[in-house]
């Protein structure tokens, strides 16, 4: 045949042939798929060329791989593996199911307490959000009943952003007192607050890359805000009570020493639908349930599904 008297000539010939389509990527497997088959032809006239035997073994493999992808619909079978769920906890959805059972009273004080329930439902929208991002400053490293009295002070003297930047420090740090870190508290509630008026028209930040930019606010608030304020589902909001009882379910791949490496963690395996519901979920359960010292592991439905009760 005319192709394999091609590919048996000297390298010379190869070269031209080579260039000889115009570099057309479709017709080049076929030329190589016809030479593939006269290899007995090329062999008998005893030619050695080491150009013809190089093209052919790599022509030979870049036609299977063509074939199987388009003939016989492998390219969406070797997609599956890279779709697949990779690593879960063992028997997460059990313990789930009974942490739901244990909170379906929502008895616990961040039910009551917690930051969609600190602002003034009758304010406008922008001062709902306002408020909201200030429960969430305040509510860093304290209980939610002292965060939700020292809401109740602010909001009765009309909690916005031009009443926050008129009072003087004191005032504000009487207001908010006995929060936890409280004059560091004053300084970011105000700094935030210059800049939500001077760069956000008085409102707060939509996204969580400007949120977190804010003086005092970090990754955890950032994601309430905007699952309160913005009603945007965009991470799992990861406190000091989710972080303790994702490291005791072992929820985590390996255990983890900061509230963000949990967070990474879980996001990795938790379903999305599920993120928004995990933060006041398990914060209620550690507030009554999942102590931080001496957990009631005795009438938790879980103590024969979690690891960190077996050491107990």
């Amino acid at each position: 045949m005319a192709v394999g008297v091609r590919m048996a000539t000297r390298s010379r010939s190869c070269a031209r042939g080579a260039g000889s389509r115009g570099g057309g990527e479709e017709a080049v497997p076929l030329r190589r798929g016809e030479a593939a088959a006269d290899q007995g032809a090329i062999f008998a006239e005893g030619r050695q060329s080491h150009c013809p035997v190089k093209r052919q073994r790599k022509a030979q493999r870049l036609c299977v791989a063509y074939e199987a992808a388009d003939g016989d619909g492998e390219e969406g079978k070797g997609a599956e593996p890279l779709q697949a769920p990779g690593w879960e906890p063992q028997d997460w959805r059990r313990q789930l199911a009974n942490i739901r059972t244990m909170r379906s009273r929502k008895d616990a004080p961040v039910d009551q307490l917690g930051a969609e329930h600190c602002y003034d439902p009758s304010a406008p929208p922008k001062v709902r959000r306002y408020q909201v991002l200030v429960s969430l400053m305040l509510s860093s490293q304290t209980k939610d009943q002292v965060t939700a009295g020292a809401m109740q002070r602010l909001r009765a003297r009309g909690l916005t952003v031009d009443s926050v930047l008129q009072m003087d420090d004191s005032t504000l740090g009487a207001l908010i007192h006995p929060v936890g870190f409280w004059r560091s508290k004053v300084k970011y509630i105000k700094q935030t607050s210059a800049i939500l008026q001077q760069c956000y028209g008085g409102d707060i930040p939509s996204s969580v890359a400007e949120l977190v930019a804010l003086p005092g606010v970090g990754p955890k608030m950032a994601h309430l805000a905007m699952a309160v304020a913005w009603g945007t589902v965009s991470g799992i909001a990861v406190d000091t009570h989710v972080h303790r009882i994702a490291n005791r379910l072992r929820w985590t791949r390996k255990q983890t020493k900061a509230p963000e490496q949990t967070r990474a963690a879980l996001e990795e395996w938790l379903p999305r639908e599920l993120w928004g519901e995990i933060n006041t979920l398990l914060v209620g359960f550690g507030q009554q349930t999942c102590l931080p010292l001496h957990p009631r592991c005795q009438t938790c439905l879980n103590q024969a599904l979690c690891p960190a009760a077996q050491g107990l």
